[in-house]
């Protein structure tokens, strides 16, 4: 595979091509966590709330920009990927609105809200037995398989270089919300899983706050990318386990990689009780449902293991809500 390395002029032209297709997804100040956490005056909080997408997630951005990109050279093929159920919904949106059929491959385990939201969006949906999935690739072998019968191109949920720059557009977003305030970013939270929304936003971080601490954030069985950091190498996990569905990669991209081997410089592993608990943080003070993965960098935070000292303001980025209402019930109780 030939890497390519993604740079902002990427996400500028990502921008371009998502904008008539999706608004920004609101930056919400939190003063509960500014007190929670004993901030002075002088410092904000804020929560980059990607649920309020159409497909209730950040997968949005990358699957549009990469059905963007794609669109005028499918003539008439059909797309195919593989996804836990965030970018499932995100890239059959795209192909609702760009007229392209879309199949993808989930988990049978999914939860029922990704599979309706992406039905609901005109795509078809194959199953795989994610449970025996690190012994038969069958995950890979269903995608690939669907792609020589129904002559589909395929797309990756995270290691593509068009779905890294549509995730970055979403933290250009926060920079500009910032800079427009007269704000700087002191610590940026974000979850990474295969590394597609973590390389996008810690690119656009990057350039518009070059002195922010960039912290990525997983769930203590699935934390390949902080073994990686460790390891100064990709490290793959073949059995990650979590209440995390959208975190459970076994490794980060090739094309992520070098970005967050550049950027980010700290990985964290939280457990799922302080998931759990960060959830239930969430909806009590701010009135908010999310998913265990979109809730995790809330977590990561809360629990204390990184120094929050400094002058400028902290982000944290909730990164998806689409969790059944009876599994999120049971989470925080």
């Amino acid at each position: 595979m030939t890497i390519r390395l993604v740079d902002m002029n990427d996400v500028f032209a990502a921008e371009k091509l998502i904008r008539p297709h999706v608004s920004p997804p609101p930056l919400i100040r939190s003063w509960e966590l500014e007190r929670r956490l004993g901030l002075p005056e002088t410092r904000r909080v804020w929560l980059k709330d990607y649920g309020w997408t159409p497909s209730g997630s950040f997968k949005l951005f990358g699957g549009l920009n990469w059905m963007a990109n794609h669109v005028a050279s499918l003539n008439g093929r059909p797309v195919a990927a593989h996804s836990s159920g965030n970018f499932a919904s995100g890239i059959a949106y795209a192909g609702m609105r760009f007229n392209v059929r879309v199949i993808v491959v989930m988990p049978d385990t999914a939860p029922r809200v990704k599979f309706e939201k992406t039905k609901s969006f005109g795509a078809e949906v194959r199953t795989y037995n994610i449970a025996r999935d690190h012994e038969t690739g069958e995950r890979d072998k269903l995608t690939k398989e669907i792609a020589e019968v129904e002559n589909a191109v395929q797309a990756s949920p995270y290691d593509d270089p068009f779905v890294i720059a549509g995730n970055g557009v979403g933290a250009l977003e926060i920079v500009r919300d910032l800079q427009s305030l007269d704000r700087r970013i002191s610590h940026f939270f974000c979850p990474v899983s295969g590394g597609g929304l973590m390389a996008g936003q810690a690119l656009s971080i990057h350039a518009g706050f070059p002195n922010a601490q960039i912290i990525g954030v997983e769930p203590e069985g699935a934390d390949d990318f902080r073994q990686s950091l460790l390891a100064n190498q990709r490290t793959r996990i073949d059995r990650p386990s979590s209440i995390c569905d959208g975190l459970l990669s076994y490794d980060v991209g090739l094309h992520n990689w070098p970005l967050l081997q550049r950027l980010v410089k700290k990985g964290l592993a939280v457990s799922d009780t302080n998931t759990c608990a960060a959830m239930r943080w969430l909806y009590d003070r701010h009135g908010l449902k999310t998913e265990p993965s979109g809730a995790i960098a809330v977590a990561a935070m809360l629990q204390g293991d990184v120094d929050l000292s400094g002058d400028g303001d902290i982000v944290v980025v909730i990164s998806g809500r689409n969790a059944d209402e009876e599994a999120f019930r049971k989470w925080i109780q």
